[in-house]
């Protein structure tokens, strides 16, 4: 009888030998798993020995490397995202019928005065020669563009423009090399937040004995005095362009072309004609108390030099002469030779 015929004729004991031979399996396979996955030991390498000097040194060597092992890999993400908003170039934008100063500022997000100052070559501080084919030049930010001078120094313009020299180098837009900040003469830099003063443009007048001007025109008139109250010298009561403010010393009144424009008070004439400041056919009236209006952008004055006026007189008609870029009025309130804010006294 053989082995397994034996064992056969003893169960229990056959039962327990394959359940040990389970175990052993089970075992093994456990214990090469956890071979797998243990990291495996790196032998410490011999701690190298001084050289003399001028003899090489051999690097340690480390030896137990998985050299297949699976290794982590790490992405790495950059921020690169760039706000596409933000500019430092100067635009450019060609001014159109019925646009304003104001407007076109109000669109580029810059101050009107900005707007003045950058293109002071065509509009002369005076948005009234602003004119329909007009190429403006846009300052990205607020401030002065200003060309580069022979002679001028960082400080000596940070200082006219009421700034800090570190303002000009470190605009981007300025392309200025910092090691080295030369700037050529004729280059046009930004001077953010810079600032100057404005020109005030003054229409010369004819003066009149009781009023206390001086003559500029070798002229003098006299006639009826101003009752020191004003009407509305069109028929409309609101604003169809600029208001009062330091870059502009009028407000634009809205009025059709060829609509009546009215005396806002009496008295007399001392500017009736054409002017080319601006302003195209204008009228000035000398109210003889100190106080003087202007017309502007006139299509037809009715009215002659030195002719006594009441209030509420038709004066002339309202039009889109000298530098204008639609039909308005351009009504200015003088006292004493000092621009008031028409608000201030119509009713």
């Amino acid at each position: 009888m053989n082995l397994f015929g034996r064992l056969t004729k003893f169960p229990r004991l056959l039962n327990g030998i394959s359940w040990g031979l389970t175990a052993l399996v089970v075992a093994g396979l456990l214990g090469f798993a956890f071979w797998k996955i243990t990291p495996q030991q790196v032998s410490a390498a011999p701690v190298p020995t001084p050289t003399k000097e001028g003899a090489s040194a051999s690097l340690p060597v480390t030896t137990g490397l998985d050299t297949g092992a699976e290794a982590i890999v790490r992405q790495v993400t950059l921020n690169t995202a760039i706000d596409q908003t933000v500019s430092y170039k100067i635009s450019h934008y060609t001014v159109q019928r019925g646009d304003a100063l104001f407007s076109i500022a109000k669109e580029y997000n810059i101050k009107p005065e900005t707007l003045l100052w950058a293109n002071s070559d065509a509009l002369q501080d005076n948005p009234d020669n602003l004119r329909v084919g007009l190429t403006l030049d846009i300052p990205p930010t607020d401030g002065v563009y200003y060309q580069w001078q022979a002679g001028d120094t960082l400080d000596a313009i940070a200082s006219k423009f009421k700034v800090n020299a570190d303002d000009i180098l470190d605009w981007p837009g300025n392309n200025i090399d910092l090691a080295n900040p030369i700037i050529t003469p004729g280059t046009y830099v930004m001077v953010p937040g810079g600032q100057r003063e404005l020109v005030q443009w003054i229409v010369p007048v004819v003066a009149r004995g009781r009023s206390g001007t001086s003559s500029m025109a070798g002229a003098s008139c006299d006639g009826p005095v101003g009752t020191g109250g004003f009407v509305w010298p069109a028929n409309n009561h609101y604003l169809s362009g600029y208001d009062f403010s330091p870059t502009h010393l009028g407000i634009d009144i809205a009025a059709g072309l060829g609509a009546p424009i009215y005396a806002a008070d009496s008295g007399v004439v001392v500017v009736a004609g054409w002017n080319s400041g601006g302003y195209g056919n204008v009228i000035m009236i000398d109210h003889g108390n100190g106080y003087s209006t202007v017309y502007g952008h006139l299509s037809q004055i009715n009215v002659s030099l030195c002719q006594g006026v009441t209030q509420g007189q038709v004066i002339g008609l309202a039009g889109s002469t000298g530098n204008a870029t639609g039909p308005h009025l351009h009504f200015e309130v003088r006292l004493d030779g000092r621009y008031v804010d028409p608000w201030y006294v119509l009713p």
